[in-house]
This record gives structure tokens, sequence and C-alpha cells, in this order.
């Protein structure tokens, strides 16, 4: 059976896995706003999207092939203002519907019980508890999310697949950017117009909290510039 002929909401876990396993195959170099397409077809109201504001051709794009598309905000406490600013553009000004996930403890909260500056002495902890915490209840309703996850972005991605299978969560997992090199976002962004977190301009290629990023220089790792100084490389919301 065709991943575009299945009624997803009628599919067991095993089935939904199956599913998500031959969607991934047949769209395969399929374009990511046909991939946001499909995933608006097939999954309805059980789609979100979760993004941080840096992967704004992601959030542009799905404006477009999913009007109305829930999408949810990790708002840890530590946002860049640009990052907010970004957020509350895209709120108003583009067909999404935003819902914003607040950690279960203010950052002062968290400072009061885990000791100032958790995210120095333990960043991994500091993650679990502002991000990856509100992403499973944010995530919970749904039966599919997509990110902006992309091959070329870390060593740890270069086999994710434009679909495939959240294990962790039993969900399915969209990626439509998964194979676009930054050559072509940049090319989609000029081309559409596309409004950009403005640390872009001051050399933030990957954007995260404001005390565990920095810009990063011409030729340098895009991602160097995440936990810099560290052996850590992720935050936990796709591992």
């Amino acid at each position: 059976m065709s991943a575009s002929t299945v009624a997803v909401a009628d599919l067991s876990p095993d089935e939904l896995r199956a599913f998500a396993e031959r969607a991934g195959a047949e769209l395969e170099g399929a374009h990511p706003h046909d991939v946001l397409a499909w995933a608006g077809r097939t999954f309805g109201t059980d789609l979100v999207l979760a993004s941080s504001m840096g992967d704004e051709v992601l959030v542009h794009m799905a404006a477009q092939a999913v009007p109305g598309i829930e999408v949810i905000f990790l708002d840890t406490g530590y946002h860049f203002a640009e990052t907010i600013g970004t957020r509350d553009y895209y709120a108003e000004f583009t067909d999404i519907r935003l819902r914003t996930l607040l950690p279960l403890r203010t950052v002062a909260e968290q400072d009061a019980e885990h000791g100032p500056r958790l995210h120095e002495r333990d960043p991994n902890l500091c993650c679990a508890l502002r991000k990856v915490e509100p992403l499973e209840r944010g995530l919970a309703p749904y039966r599919a999310w997509v990110t902006g996850m992309r091959r070329e972005d870390a060593p740890t991605r270069t086999d994710i697949g434009v679909v495939g299978w959240d294990a962790k969560r039993g969900k399915v997992k969209i990626n439509p950017l998964a194979a676009w090199t930054q050559e072509q976002l940049d090319a989609y962004v000029a081309e559409h117009g596309v409004v950009l977190n403005p640390l872009r301009q001051e050399g933030y290629a990957s954007i995260g909290c404001a005390p565990c990023t920095r810009a990063v220089a011409p030729g340098e790792d895009p991602r160097a510039g995440r936990w810099s100084g560290t052996s850590k490389t992720e935050c936990g919301l796709h591992t």
C-alpha cells in the first residue's frame, strides 16, 4: 500500500513505523514543500512542527504548504532577544498557529534548586530540564512531528531520512530539509524573501540558547558555535 493511501489514524504503532519507513523511501528526493504538503494531507491535526526559530526556511515553507500548521516553540528562558523577535514575526505574519512551551521551572527556580549557571556545570541536565521535558509534553498529543534537521548539519545526522520513525517517542518524524545543502537553503531564502533571525548577519550559523551559542568564523563548522569548548554536540531533542 502506498504511503499516500494509508489512513494513519487506524494504524498500530508497528504499522505506523512500517508506514514511516515506506514513506521515507517513496519521498526521498522530493522537494521539501511536497514533503510538507504530504504530511499535512496524511496527518492533518495529528501533525506538529517543532521550531527554535533557527530553521526559518522550514517555518516559512510549512506556512505555505500546510496553512494553519501548529508550531511549538520551546521558550527555554535563555533565548536571544532576536530569536524571540523572529518567533513573534512568524506568529503574526505567516499562516501558522504558534504555541509556546515553557519548562516546569523558571530560570530562577532552577537556579534555586540546582545552583546558578547550570548550563556551564551540567549542560546535559540543563537541556533535559529546559528543552527535552517540555518537548515531550508538547509532542504527546500528536502522531507525527516535523523538524528542521539536515544531514549536512552534523556527523550525528548524516543518516536521517526525509520521513522516519522516532522510536523514543513512538511517532513519525518528518525532516523535509534532510537532503538540502546550505546552498539550497540560501537560494530559497533569496528567491522567496524569507525573514531570517537577525543573528545570521552576525555569524551565528546554528542558533540555540544565548549562554551556550557563539558566532562562527568563515569556514568554521556551522555547529562549532554550539556548546563551544565542550564535547557536547546535541541538546537531546533528537537523540
